[in-house]
């Protein structure tokens, strides 16, 4: 996006258990809204595009909320956030997430309500794209849903650490 400028050139890798978050923006409905997806879970986000410049700072209570929503265990959202500070903007690194936002965004206008645009929509909208089964970097039949795998993937890397 060109809202947000990089702010470093040296890549450095994410060591959170959902990986980088990648942001574009789509409109719906004439709505302008971000649509945030993880790199490694491709659970997806939306938001309303308000300050996408302040976006890194608001980037981790973002992500808590959004995982607080899906009932995860408050230690390792804790635990994610806490590895997502500080928060660096980067160059895209992988055309297969890039290639995933390309096709929620395609799909998200099929998704609204027909009693049209409300503010609990975005929270739908997230929950119905997060069960969509996804297959980029993964072999051809082996589909996920990107809300199981981020869920996966943080009892993966946290359960163990929250504990103690």
């Amino acid at each position: 996006m060109k809202s947000l400028r990089p702010t470093e050139t040296a890549t450095i890798e994410s060591d959170t258990a959902l990986g980088d978050w990648y942001v574009n923006r789509m409109v719906i409905d004439r709505r302008p809204l971000l649509l945030l997806v993880s790199a490694k879970s491709l659970l997806p986000i939306v938001e309303p595009a308000r300050d996408v410049r302040g976006l890194p700072a608001r980037l981790a209570s973002i992500v808590a909320a959004r995982l607080d929503g899906m009932a995860v265990p408050r230690d390792w959202v804790r635990a994610e956030v806490d590895a997502m500070v500080p928060t660096l903007v980067a160059k895209t690194a992988s055309r297969s997430v890039l290639g995933v936002m390309v096709d929620f965004a395609k799909v998200a206008p099929y998704h609204q309500r027909a009693e049209g645009w409300d503010e609990a929509w975005p929270r739908e909208l997230e929950t119905r794209l997060a069960d969509t089964p996804c297959f980029a970097k993964r072999p051809l039949g082996k589909a996920f849903y990107p809300a199981d795998e981020a869920i996966r993937l943080l009892a993966e890397k946290w359960d163990s650490v929250a504990r103690y």
